[in-house]
């Protein structure tokens, strides 16, 4: 697979000025990351609330960054997301991944959205290195 790298990602691509420009940062030795980002209303579903996909995009980003820490370039293979409470816009948040296992060449993931302290919605996945 050969997968070219730029700065137009969605999620996490400083020169996507539509995208969320989150920055994510990857400890290597505990395997995880982590981010902080305010979720403005253009990123709603109903009124005042962060609309579920930007949630899952999210917490999917937060997975592949954990992974960097044994692979610069990953895909998702597989993503279950539980949302437990509405996250409102214009709040700070915190997204954070870890991996849990590593099989070969899939890894095992779990992620984090958490306001005040308290979980909003979280994903366990599995990733795939590529390279």
């Amino acid at each position: 697979m050969n997968l070219d790298k730029d700065r137009g990602c969605f999620v996490c691509g400083p020169d996507n000025s539509m995208g969320l420009q989150a920055v994510f940062s990857c400890d290597k030795e505990s395997k995880q990351s982590f981010c902080r980002l305010t979720i403005e209303d253009n990123f709603q579903g109903w009124h005042s609330i962060v609309h579920g996909g930007i949630i899952a995009s999210l917490l999917d980003e937060a997975c592949i960054y954990a992974g960097r820490a044994l692979a610069e370039t990953l895909v998702t293979a597989e993503l279950s997301v539980r949302y437990r409470k509405p996250v409102p816009v214009g709040q700070e948040v915190v997204i954070t991944g870890k991996v849990l296992e590593k099989r070969r060449k899939v890894l095992k993931v779990k992620s984090c959205l958490e306001l005040n302290g308290e979980i909003h919605a979280e994903a366990e996945g599995r990733v795939f290195l590529v390279d």
